[in-house]
């Protein structure tokens, strides 16, 4: 039985785009044993995953905000000593960052990842035993995928499978929908006259709403909005597990270019993705429901635009 190693270890949307590499791996090779090495944050969602057996979970995030503290550096020592543990037949960095090249080199086993020309991080493709080209004009999720196939020795075929189903979690507490207005990056954000806009007129269809949020920042955008929707509310702050019951509950989904957004569409929960920021071609959402992307980067879409995506999804 092959012992495989997935080094993906964030942000959120990337983690959730190397899913569909995972389940046609297993596909490939059913009787491998899967570990994923991931940030903490994310390892409850990855726990979701079917054919995940072992998760290693690293807390870069964390450590970088005090990275010579004693304690930071006792964590790091023993996160290094977990990865060192075991001896892997195939280590696979589809993260392509020079700190996922070098938690690679540190892992044993026969080391896989982009070639200079396909890495988003030129240096990193030095840390690997073998380099595979993938063109950067593909999909995250089907870069993923043929970087995989490339490794383990099998070609990707037919339509991404997360391996997320929505039918799993418990039936949801009433009608509702979920609005994931929050991100980082302040360009990606709609306006929140347009989400309050939005929301008026999906309440009139008698559906409630949730606002999600991860930052403090956004706890206080998601009360400005609630405050003046009478069927709004907002959720406390959950781990990754249960927020995607809660989206797996949901009648629809409307996002941002976020990664609570991408795991949305993974659900295959009806979805109206809003970009304002970014370009949906390379990095949009996947997924096997209803999808309506709308906007793109220095051009946001309308408050009507949105209404009539709800309107046609909805149905």
């Amino acid at each position: 039985m092959a012992d495989i190693l997935f080094i993906k270890t964030s942000s959120l949307g990337d983690v959730i785009h190397h899913m569909p590499a995972l389940t046609e791996a297993r596909k490939a090779q059913p009787q491998a044993k899967f570990t994923w090495l991931v940030e903490e944050a994310f390892a409850p969602l990855v726990a979701l995953h079917p054919a995940v057996a072992n998760i290693i979970p690293v807390a870069w995030r964390r450590w970088r905000k005090s990275l010579y503290a004693p304690a930071t550096l006792i964590e790091i020592a023993g996160s290094l000593r977990s990865i060192r543990a075991h001896r892997y037949d195939i280590v696979v960095d589809s993260q392509g960052l020079l700190r996922s090249g070098v938690i690679s080199r540190v892992a044993h086993g026969r080391r896989h990842g982009y070639d200079a020309a396909s890495i988003r991080e030129p240096l990193a493709a030095m840390f690997y035993d073998v380099r595979h080209s993938v063109s950067r004009a593909l999909h995250a999720v089907e870069r993923n995928r043929m970087l995989s196939g490339l490794a383990l020795g099998y070609s990707p075929q037919g339509a991404p499978d997360f391996g997320l189903d929505r039918a799993r979690f418990p039936a949801p507490d009433g009608r509702y929908v979920v609005l994931l207005h929050a991100t980082t990056r302040p360009d990606k954000q709609w306006p929140e006259a347009h989400w309050i806009a939005l929301g008026r007129e999906i309440e009139k269809q008698g559906l409630d709403l949730v606002l999600p949020w991860a930052t403090p920042a956004e706890r206080e955008r998601s009360e400005r909005i609630a405050a003046v929707l009478p069927r709004a509310r907002v959720p406390e702050r959950a781990p990754l597990d249960a927020v995607a019951g809660l989206i797996a509950g949901a009648q629809f989904v409307v996002g941002v270019d976020t990664g609570l957004m991408h795991l949305a569409a993974a659900l295959g929960v009806p979805l109206v993705a809003i970009f304002t920021g970014s370009q949906p071609g390379l990095t949009g959402p996947v997924g096997s429901g209803p999808l309506a992307v709308l906007g793109a980067e220095g051009a946001p879409p309308s408050v009507e635009a949105v209404i009539d995506a709800v309107a046609e999804i909805g149905r």
